[in-house]
């Protein structure tokens, strides 16, 4: 259970930072979704790959940037500074956006993919423990989830965008992916002269994060927030699945984008009002119901076929996204110390990365050899086994010192 907030605070503002990171990650966002909310169609249509490869390339991409985030939080924390590594992160990532649309095989689909990734790995740990350090502690589940809620704005109107597109451009892949470089342009922009460190940053001096007594330091409690993060990340497989399944409910190629536009919906307007609530309630509590509605939402795309069907599984997934993904990020804030978050996230990030891998390549071949339905049924199995862990041993965090 989180602390109470202090007496006068309660109707303290969010520091400009916070939102500041937060049109970073929109823009970024809009420029990343364009691409990827059409890349597993232009996979399979235009270059002739099958699901499993879909699912490889996917959870192959999307663990090595969690797993990058490991080395860039543990360099944020011996550096003391967090900045440098997110704008390069952010740099990487606007730089690999051309390669995409100049792909002509998997290949190049996969290096592309790949170093973009590395981008995200690069930037995720550093800007997290940016919010962290930004944010006052009795907000800090606010701030994650106005920062989640504006990264998801932009995840929505990425798929958006690359649908008009589409359908102004007569399913013209390439074309959507040259525009994604522009807002990437402008989200780097935005973090080099809009975002600064906090000065409290350099109080705390220079910590070695891989020796032993400091990994220690991380504490049982932020260790079982790692191992509930993997099993949630096991339940939730690449989105990449989604659009996929659109296609087999007989949405029309240029239309499926909407998909991830309609999930993202119900994302950013569920982020923000659950991470304050996660300011003020049990943590466990708020879990389990992220975990029972993923569970219907894997139930009702594993049975719909219709496009009613579609919709109303992909608003389900975006509702638990937004009662959990910000969640998680506080309890890793609230059980690490200060000067060891940056490796506290990227610890968190390399486990659910492994996780994802798993995931998504074993969606891929259960979507080959026995259809989609087993896809999201196998999805349900692993939010059922997080449920039974957390009602073996709810998650409470008790909020530790600064060093």
């Amino acid at each position: 259970m989180p602390p109470p907030l202090p007496s006068g605070q309660t109707n303290q503002r969010l520091p400009t930072g916070i939102w500041a990171l937060g049109f970073v990650s929109l823009m970024m966002d809009v420029s990343s979704e364009m691409i990827h909310s059409l890349l597993p169609l232009f996979m399979v249509t235009t270059l002739g790959t099958s699901a499993t490869a879909v699912g490889m390339v996917e959870g192959l991409a999307e663990s090595l940037a969690l797993m990058v985030k490991v080395f860039s939080g543990m360099l944020s924390d011996y550096l003391g500074k967090r900045k440098a590594l997110a704008v390069f992160g952010y740099a990487l990532g606007a730089m690999t956006k051309p390669l995409f649309a100049l792909a002509s095989s998997l290949d190049m689909v996969l290096t592309a993919r790949l170093m973009d990734r590395i981008g995200k790995g690069i930037r995720g740990a550093p800007r997290d423990a940016l919010v962290a350090d930004i944010a006052p502690p009795q907000l800090r589940g606010a701030a994650f989830g106005l920062r989640q809620t504006l990264d998801t704005v932009g995840a929505f109107l990425g798929p958006l965008a690359a649908t008009s597109l589409m359908v102004l451009w007569a399913d013209d892949f390439r074309a959507v992916f040259w525009m994604a470089v522009i807002p990437g342009v402008m989200s780097v922009a935005l973090l080099l002269f809009g975002v600064q460190e906090p000065a409290t940053r350099q109080n705390y001096g220079r910590v070695n994060p891989i020796r032993w007594e400091n990994l220690f330091r991380l504490g049982q409690a932020y260790w079982w927030v790692v191992g509930i993060g993997a099993v949630f990340t096991l339940a939730r497989f690449s989105e990449a699945f989604l659009v996929l399944r659109a296609q087999l409910g007989g949405i029309p190629l240029a239309l499926t984008p909407l998909i991830m536009v309609a999930m993202n919906l119900v994302y950013a307007g569920s982020a923000y009002p659950f991470g304050k609530l996660s300011d003020r309630m049990s943590h466990t509590k708020l879990l389990m119901l992220g975990l029972i509605i993923l569970i219907g939402a894997d139930v009702v795309l594993a049975l719909g076929g219709h496009w009613s069907m579609m919709l109303l599984g992909v608003c389900l997934w975006g509702l638990h996204m937004g009662i959990t993904q910000g969640l998680l990020a506080t309890m890793v804030a609230d059980t690490a110390p200060a000067d060891l978050r940056g490796t506290a996230y990227g610890l968190f990030n390399l486990a659910s990365g492994l996780a994802v891998l798993v995931a998504s390549v074993l969606a891929g071949l259960l979507w080959d050899r026995l259809g989609a339905p087993a896809t999201f049924y196998a999805g349900a199995v692993f939010c059922g086994l997080a449920i039974f862990g957390l009602a073996l041993r709810p998650v409470c965090v008790q909020p530790v010192s600064s060093r």
